[in-house]
């Protein structure tokens, strides 16, 4: 009797799991679905699809590729859109070798262009008071940062990526 009884556990056991398992794989499909364009960072990479590092994305769309600070690796891009979501661990600030500072929230959100990043969500620069950057574009040399009025800035200043020194509140 304990036999048959091992038997049919065994047989319901693995009928459930497989059911689970089966609803983990649907789970994660009608989520890759339901994502903007289907290119989130996470589902790309539970799908084994290869996402190119973020300084790698800027230079492709020739802008400096140490804008944001060293631990902001994960971000989404919507080539059809051009929405860019950057993800930032923690509120921060950046220091470029032009004095500048950046301030970053956990979240940046932008659409990128070829030379532009527009209607940014999520950065501020010091202009005697903190101020938010509407639009940070480059031409030459030159780096066009808006933030209330266009301010123009070495681009090689942001040329190379920094680490960015945690602060309490964006």
């Amino acid at each position: 009797m304990d036999q048959i009884l091992n038997k049919v556990g065994s047989y319901w056991f693995n009928q459930k799991a497989s059911k689970e398992l089966n609803s983990v794989g649907d789970d994660i499909s009608s989520m890759s679905k339901s994502i903007e364009g289907g290119t989130s960072w996470l589902v790309n990479k539970i799908k084994g699809k290869m996402q190119k590092p973020l300084p790698e994305l800027l230079k492709d769309y020739d802008l400096p590729i140490g804008i944001f600070p060293r631990d902001a690796t994960n971000y989404e891009f919507n080539p059809e859109t051009g929405k860019l979501i950057v993800y930032i661990p923690q509120v921060c600030e950046v220091g470029y070798r032009d004095s500048s500072v950046l301030r970053f929230f956990t979240t940046v959100t932008g659409y990128l262009e070829k030379g532009k990043l527009a209607d940014i969500e999520g950065i501020k620069t010091k202009v005697l008071i903190w101020v938010k950057v509407t639009t940070i574009s480059s031409e030459g040399s030159k780096l066009y940062v808006t933030a209330g009025m266009k301010k123009t800035r070495s681009r090689e200043a942001y040329e190379v990526t920094r680490d960015g020194v945690c602060i309490d509140k964006f």
